[in-house]
């Protein structure tokens, strides 16, 4: 079934060629070349999608965003800022004033228009894992199905926002393939869930970090001796690393966080301190009526444990609470852990109890220990999904690989 848009363009060449492209995909289209008579027909009649020219008379196309996003009734319209111009200070205008999307004309033809357009509208999310062990990396023969590589997973929103969580040795493949794609001008935000060195280690390697024109906030939690920019400095100093972070050509921010929500490019994201030694923190992304959750590194005491909470336990359930996606800390199998109680780390059975508890759909096992080869971990998920069917439970049980791509839908 097709979409209904409207396209708002003083230029009527550009509105000929939409509309004619947006038709022959059997959408419907009503096309204006003045902003108050398009204001009017959005109001009357809302479409799915509003397409409107940055530069127009009467009102520019940030203004009638921003009017529209000021209609309480109007609150599902996507909308999409076009502009002949390449500024990064006009494409932050049109997001900040709530454009959903922004595209330059001059450098894609319409159908590529119309097809980023689509992946707003279906706000289609895509989620890659590139490092799902803990600890260390692994490289050899017996991780070459799952992995050797250690925590970082990426999610893309549709207007190409970039989320990455932790800077483990796995964010050197997505370097390679942003560099490999010779894509400029890249926004993101970079999620560290703590300072361990698992976590942050190659953050440093992450090539996008020095190339000029790319934005990218560095995010979390920060300690009593250092914020989040402090502690990307200091494994950056002389002694650890040749290169500081003032060769950085892209512009970085820092920001602390705490336990919250906050809001980061297109999705408010929340945040819970994990049991983990140190600050680390759990991530949950709000985007389109679908909750992804990352929680790692995180342990779970046995019940008998004078260490156990229920109600830290009744929290975090309730954080990562039917979750379309929890990706967690399921480092050990059971007759491991009692060697391991206090590092911070949970075992598999309780694990798929606060996965079955929580209702989520689809729980990915995560951070896996070093010694743990890939028959490991394939006996590992047989077990899991084992546990989860004995809780009668109907979520889906899933062994994180790494480069593989799950796509995310309505």
């Amino acid at each position: 079934m097709g979409q209904s848009f409207v396209l708002v363009d003083d230029d009527q060449d550009i509105l000929d060629i939409l509309k004619f492209q947006m038709e022959l995909d059997g959408h419907s289209v009503r096309a204006f070349s003045s902003s108050p008579q398009a204001l009017a027909a959005i109001a009357s009649n809302p479409p799915d999608c509003v397409v409107t020219d940055l530069m127009m008379p009467d009102i520019d196309g940030v203004e009638l965003t921003r009017m529209l996003r000021a209609n309480p009734k109007l609150q599902d319209l996507k909308i999409v800022v076009l502009s002949g111009k390449i500024y990064e200070t006009d494409k932050n205008r049109a997001l900040e004033a709530g454009a959903d999307g922004f595209l330059i004309k001059s450098r894609q033809d319409p159908a590529e228009m119309l097809s980023y357009i689509l992946d707003l509208l279906a706000e289609k999310l895509l989620l890659k894992f590139w490092g799902c062990r803990g600890t260390i990396p692994v490289p050899g023969p017996g991780t070459l199905k799952y992995g050797g590589n250690t925590s970082c997973v990426s999610l893309t929103f549709p207007n190409d926002h970039h989320y990455i969580f932790d800077a483990g040795t796995g964010i050197k493949q997505l370097s390679n393939q942003f560099v490999k794609s010779g894509r400029k001008k890249l926004t993101g935000t970079i999620f560290i869930s703590h300072p361990h060195w698992d976590h942050i280690n190659f953050l440093p390697f992450f090539q996008p970090l020095y190339a000029q024109g790319n934005q990218f906030t560095i995010a979390g939690p920060s300690s009593q001796q250092s914020g989040i920019e402090e502690l990307v400095a200091n494994q950056m100093e002389g002694l650890h690393f040749p290169i500081t972070p003032r060769e950085f050509g892209s512009q970085v921010l820092y920001k602390n966080l705490g336990e919250g929500q906050f809001k980061f490019g297109p999705a408010t994201v929340e945040t819970m301190l994990l049991c983990h030694p140190g600050n680390c923190l759990g991530y949950c992304v709000h985007f389109a009526g679908k909750k992804i959750a990352y929680v790692t590194d995180n342990e779970l005491f046995p019940e008998e444990s004078d260490m156990f909470s229920p109600a830290y336990l009744k929290r975090l359930t309730a954080f990562i609470g039917e979750a379309d996606i929890l990706i967690t800390d399921s480092t050990y199998f059971d007759e491991e852990y009692p060697a391991k109680l206090g590092w911070g780390h949970s075992r598999l059975s309780a694990v798929c109890k606060l996965a079955a508890s929580a209702k989520v759909r689809d729980f990915y096992l995560f951070h896996h220990d070093p010694d743990q080869d890939d028959a490991a971990l394939e006996r590992k998920l047989a077990l899991a999904q084992e546990m989860c069917e004995s809780l009668e439970s109907d979520v889906r049980v899933k062994l994180a690989e790494a480069e593989e791509e799950v796509v995310i839908t309505k």
